[in-house]
C-alpha cells in the first residue's frame, strides 16, 4: 500500500544539502530497528579486528593515538585498515538502507521483511565488499587518495540493489554518478563523513572521559571500555552514512537522469522499487 504517513523521506525532487542530510536522518530513524543491531555487531567486530594492531603500536585509549615514532609505519597501516573496514561496513549497511530508500521514493513503507527478504542481492554485496575494502585500503595508504576513494564508492550498494546493475558495473556506476554535476555527490559524501567524524570524536572521547571522571573506568579496563564506546558510536555513524549514501544516490538520479519524471508518468500501482532499475 502507498505510504500516506506525514513524514516524507524522499520528496521526489532535487534537494538542497540540508534537505539531503535531513532525509538521511529520517531514513535512519525509520530503519533504526533494522540497521542499528547489524551495525552494532559489525562495529564491534571491527574493534576486535583492529585490536592486535593497536596493541602492536601501543596506541592508548580512548583516541588510540601513538607516541612512539618507531611505530608510525604500523600506525599508518592501522589507520588505513580502519578506513577499509569502515567503508565495507557502510556498504553492507547500504544494502538494506538502499532498499528502504527506494521503497520510500515510490511511496511504500519498508519493513524488516523488505530489508532482508528475497531480491536484496546480498551475495553480490558481500562479494563486492572486500573488493571495495581493498581499494580503500590502498587509497588510504596513499594518504590524500582516501578522500577520492571514499567519495567515489558510496553508491556501490545502491547501484546493486536499486539500479540492479551487474556487479562488475556497480563500482563504475558509483564513480560515474559521484562525479556528475561537478562532483556534487562525491563532495557531499565526504562532507557527510566529516560531519559524522566530528560527532564520533566528540561523543566517543566525551563518553570515555565522563566514565573515567565518575570512576567507572579503571586503568586495566580502559581499552575494553574504549572499544565498547567506539563500537556504539560507530554503529550509529555507519548506519547514518549508509542512509546518506542511499538518499544521495536516488537524489543524484533524480537530478541527472530524470528519475522523478519516470515516476510521475507511472500509474500508482506501477510505482514499485522495480521501476527504479536501470538494468545491465
Amino acid at each position: 500500500m502507498p505510504d500516506t504517513g506525514p513524514t516524507v523521506v524522499l520528496p521526489g525532487r532535487p534537494l538542497t544539502t540540508g534537505e539531503l542530510l535531513d532525509s538521511a536522518v529520517l531514513l535512519l530513524r525509520g530503519q533504526a530497528p533494522v540497521l542499528l543491531p547489524v551495525a552494532a555487531v559489525l562495529a564491534a567486530a571491527e574493534q576486535l579486528v583492529l585490536l592486535p594492531l593497536r596493541s602492536a603500536v601501543r596506541a592508548t585509549a580512548p583516541l588510540w593515538w601513538v607516541s612512539d615514532a618507531d611505530d608510525l609505519g604500523t600506525f599508518w597501516f592501522l589507520l588505513a585498515l580502519g578506513a577499509a573496514t569502515e567503508v565495507m561496513i557502510i556498504m553492507l549497511l547500504g544494502n538494506p538502507a538502499a532498499r528502504a530508500a527506494a521503497r520510500a521514493l515510490v511511496g511504500r513503507r519498508s519493513t524488516a521483511a523488505d530489508a532482508w527478504g528475497p531480491g536484496g542481492r546480498w551475495g553480490a554485496t558481500v562479494l563486492l565488499a572486500p573488493a571495495v575494502g581493498a581499494v580503500m585500503l590502498l587509497a588510504a595508504l596513499l594518504g590524500p587518495a582516501w578522500f577520492v576513494g571514499f567519495a567515489l564508492l558510496g553508491a556501490v550498494a545502491p547501484a546493486l540493489v536499486v539500479d540492479r546493475v551487474a556487479p562488475v558495473r556497480a563500482i563504475n556506476r558509483s564513480a560515474a554518478l559521484a562525479v556528475r554535476v561537478g562532483g556534487r555527490a562525491a563532495a557531499l559524501r565526504v562532507l557527510g563523513y566529516l560531519v559524522w567524524w566530528i560527532i564520533r570524536v566528540g561523543l566517543g572521547w566525551g563518553t570515555f572521559t565522563g566514565l573515567t571522571t565518575l570512576g567507572l573506568t579503571t586503568e586495566g579496563w580502559a581499552g575494553a571500555v574504549a572499544m565498547l564506546v567506539w563500537a556504539a558510536v560507530n554503529a550509529v555513524a555507519y548506519a547514518a552514512l549508509a542512509c546518506l549514501d542511499a538518499v544521495l544516490h536516488l537524489e543524484t538520479r533524480i537530478r541527472t537522469e530524470g528519475l522523478d519524471i519516470r515516476l510521475s508518468r507511472a500509474p500508482g500501482a506501477a510505482r514499485t522499487p522495480e521501476l527504479l532499475a536501470v538494468g545491465g
